[in-house]
């Protein structure tokens, strides 16, 4: 063990102690607690939502991937970009306007029936455990590089982290860890991308033809088609990178901690901006790890690939550099899991508790012991099955958890606010039928059933040919909401126009 890797390392777990420490003496009411109080402003809010939004997956992740593949791994950074377009233009400003806490909220204020708030739970749920696993495989990843330690016991490390922050904390706590994150992040980026330039004496076209010798791919390194060779697992995979952020309950869900959807779309708008500077920037540590760490050592520290980005820091910074980028990497992970504990949360105390179970009859103290019951059951059981995924590239797992967002998620968003003969029936079969389409399909893809031992969770022929399913799953829970709509007798017109008039201007009748 490195004395300046444990010494940044304690100083990072020591500063978000503090900060919960600090957050918790604020968190007094249900609304501290799952949006702290609508108190952000919009570039803080913009920052939390980059930090919670550059998880494992974008920077261990994706790193990775561009090392070993080349362009075909830099798809994961353009999709993940532009999926914040559509979250601006069409999901930002309605859901802060008719939400209070959860998605369901927001589907709520249109169709008040329990059986569409317990189907959005249940699809939050899923997401988050998908999301979940994926940041504790790469938290087990670096802490067991780092120190030595058996993988599992690094995952607990995590686990225990990441309630604390929830458990005492709540929102405050989540989001200013998630702000520090997002600064530390973008700083070392930053430094790793200088120092990566400078080897070339930043010449970025030299890098490139560097590039292309650095690899067993060759010049094709620099060419698609290394992973993805199937134009529709390319275009599916596309489909759900770039709608599925719209759908996240965890991104989702930080709109309702500022006071307005003018401060919303302020929020959106420093978030794109800061994730765009960043995702350019993994192309530059992709390629000087290809060069300066190269293929087999990164696939032995990781079969996933998910060390690339640290190995490159000791590579061209040595120990200390090496230490600053892990120990970043790691509060990169811990703000991700406590927003994503903090949704599921929400989703268990606030929905199906809160609302359906006790039928709003709640108190506060109720709902608070609710809540911190929830994050408790929801960190014990993602970190036991996170410790059977511990060889999945992260990003992979994220992409199928953003599959299922875009799937059963964005349909019913985009119908409540958009169409008018929308009803509880479309909303159901929208929600449930994009899930478990994706679901099902991701069970029988070559993610999970492989010809060649080791390359999937199980040995077999797959029988959905498409990696990702999302170019399947998200037209069935578009058109099972279209059908289950149009076939149902339900039509309230007057609801539609008071949530249409409330979703973009955020007048209440109340008011």
């Amino acid at each position: 063990m490195d004395p300046i890797v444990v010494t940044l390392f304690l100083a990072i777990v020591l500063l978000t102690l503090y900060v919960t420490y600090v957050a918790a003496k604020r968190t007094k009411s249900t609304g501290d607690f799952y949006t702290a109080g609508g108190s952000l402003t919009g570039f803080q809010n913009g920052l939390a939502i980059a930090g919670d939004y550059l998880s494992a997956a974008s920077f261990l992740g994706i790193a990775g991937m561009i090392a070993l593949q080349g362009f075909d791994g830099f798809f994961y950074s353009i999709g993940f970009l532009i999926a914040y377009l559509v979250v601006l233009y069409l999901v930002a400003e309605p859901l802060r306007n008719l939400g209070k806490y959860t998605l369901a909220d927001m589907i709520n204020a249109r169709f008040d029936a329990r059986k569409v708030r317990g189907a959005a739970a249940l699809s939050t749920i899923t997401i988050v455990l998908f999301y979940m696993i994926a940041q504790l495989v790469g938290a087990g990843a670096l802490i067991q590089l780092l120190f030595d330690i058996p993988y599992w016991v690094a995952v607990l490390i995590v686990g225990v982290m990441m309630t604390i922050y929830v458990l005492f904390g709540g929102m405050f706590a989540t989001s200013w860890v998630q702000i520090i994150k997002a600064v530390l992040l973008m700083a070392g980026m930053i430094i790793m991308t200088f120092m990566v330039l400078w080897q070339f004496n930043f010449n970025i076209g030299a890098m490139f033809t560097e590039v292309k010798t650095a690899t067993s791919h060759g010049a094709n390194y620099l060419n698609p088609g290394i992973k993805y060779t199937d134009p529709l697992g390319t275009l599916s995979l596309m489909l759900a990178l770039v709608l599925g952020t719209s759908g996240l309950p965890h991104i989702l869900m930080r709109f309702f901690t500022v006071k307005d959807a003018q401060t919303a779309r302020k929020s959106v708008i420093t978030a794109t901006w800061t994730i765009g500077i960043f995702y350019i920037l993994t192309l530059f540590l992709g390629f000087g790890a290809a060069i300066y760490v190269g293929e087999s050592k990164i696939l032995a520290a990781n079969p996933g690939g998910n060390m690339a980005a640290p190995l490159l820091a000791e590579a061209i910074g040595g120990n200390i550099l090496f230490a600053i980028i892990c120990a970043v990497a790691f509060a990169t992970i811990l703000a991700v899991v406590a927003g994503l504990v903090l949704s599921g949360a929400s989703a268990f105390a606030h929905d199906l508790y809160g609302q359906i179970i006790k039928k709003g009859r709640i108190s506060e103290r109720q709902q608070m012991l609710a809540a911190r019951y929830a994050a408790l059951g929801v960190s014990v059981v993602s970190i036991l099955l996170s410790l059977g995924a511990q060889y999945l590239n992260v990003a992979f797992l994220v992409s199928l958890a953003f599959c299922i967002a875009a799937s059963a998620n964005l349909p019913v968003i985009l119908y409540t606010v958009y169409w008018k003969r929308f009803n509880t029936t479309g909303a159901v079969s929208a929600l449930l039928a994009g899930l478990f389409s994706a679901l099902i399909l991701v069970s029988i893809s070559p993610s999970v059933f492989s010809p060649v031992e080791g390359a999937a969770l199980f040995v077999g022929e797959p029988i959905f040919p498409l990696d990702n399913p999302a170019l399947v799953s998200v037209p069935v829970g578009f058109l099972a909401g279209y059908l289950g709509t149009i076939l149902s007798k339900e039509y309230d017109t007057k609801r539609y126009a008071q949530v249409s008039v409330r979703a973009h201007t955020g007048y209440k009748e109340s008011e």
